[in-house]
């Protein structure tokens, strides 16, 4: 019952809500690489934001968080599909220490700012910013909905390099259906009880809602399996490189005989020889079949 996604609302009132959890979707993604506790920790938490987001706003497409800091941690990007598909990647600064174990949301990351991307299927590209003023990453989230979306959201993320869970509640702007005026603040209120221990070790997901709800008539909805899935692929990675120009891609040939890069979600290698690399440059979309 792990790596599932559940949306549920509270009856008769504009109060919805979401729960996650995830267990082989996050080991998959810290096992192509070797990062601090402290940055396991986070990528757990922004797995889970990423999944709860994508739920939310309902987009056929892609969703993408990617956060910025000035601290040790430079660079933290999760990315959600509907297909219920995750990844994520961090990156050090690289002139810093390796952060301690117990090391907090800000001194981590320091200054800096959250991006969040809706790239549809169909359609225009929509990005948010809202700047890292808050001590966790639930409640800079929280921001972006506040100013962005003007929607009241709260989210609860813990993560602890093993397990990772979050639970997303989100007042609708409807009050004709609102027969309950307190309770959005009573829902908060209750997921404020929630400890990081029971959101990541309670099974299955319906439990955490039980024990925080029992007395709230509560509608919840099937789950949704999530996975890790890399959407890394040698047709992207070719538009990658053609983005280089022409000339950079030639001499790059000249100085090492070939192109090798690779994915820095899942590590993936690709290798372009120099055949192949003037068959990109003469037609993007005739590039031969993959080869790793």
């Amino acid at each position: 019952m792990t790596d599932r996604i559940q949306r549920f609302l509270f009856e008769r009132t504009n109060v919805r809500g979401e729960i996650v959890s995830l267990e082989q979707a996050y080991a998959e993604v810290l096992s192509r690489h070797d990062y601090p506790s402290a940055v396991n920790r986070l990528l757990g938490e922004l797995l889970c934001a990423v999944a709860l987001l994508t739920d939310t706003v309902k987009l056929d497409g892609t969703l993408s968080i990617e956060v910025r800091g000035e601290g040790a941690l430079s660079l933290l990007m999760a990315e959600s599909n509907p297909g219920g598909e995750l990844r994520a990647i961090a990156r050090l600064a690289d002139s810093a220490d390796l952060p301690a174990d117990d090391i907090g949301f800000r001194e981590l990351l320091g200054e800096g700012r959250i991006m969040i991307t809706l790239d549809p299927t169909d359609g225009h590209r929509y990005q948010g910013i809202v700047a890292l003023d808050r001590d966790s990453l639930a409640g800079c989230l929280a921001d972006y909905f506040a100013q962005s979306e003007q929607l009241p959201t709260r989210l609860w993320l813990a993560a602890d390099g093993v397990r990772a869970g979050g639970l997303l509640l989100q007042r609708l702007p409807d009050e004709s259906i609102n027969q309950d005026s307190d309770a959005w603040g009573r829902a908060v209120l209750l997921a404020d009880t929630l400890k990081a221990e029971e959101l990541l070790g309670l099974e299955p997901l319906l439990e955490v809602l039980r024990r925080l709800y029992h007395e709230e008539t509560v509608r919840v909805f099937d789950p949704k399996a999530l996975r890790f899935g890399c959407t890394c692929s040698r047709e992207r990675i070719g538009g990658s490189l053609l983005s280089l120009g022409a000339m950079e891609l030639r001499e790059m040939l000249e100085e090492q005989g070939a192109i090798e890069t690779q994915c820095h979600f899942c590590n993936t290698r690709y290798h372009f020889d120099p055949d192949e690399v003037e068959a990109l440059l003469v037609s993007p979309d005739g590039l031969p079949p993959t080869r790793h």
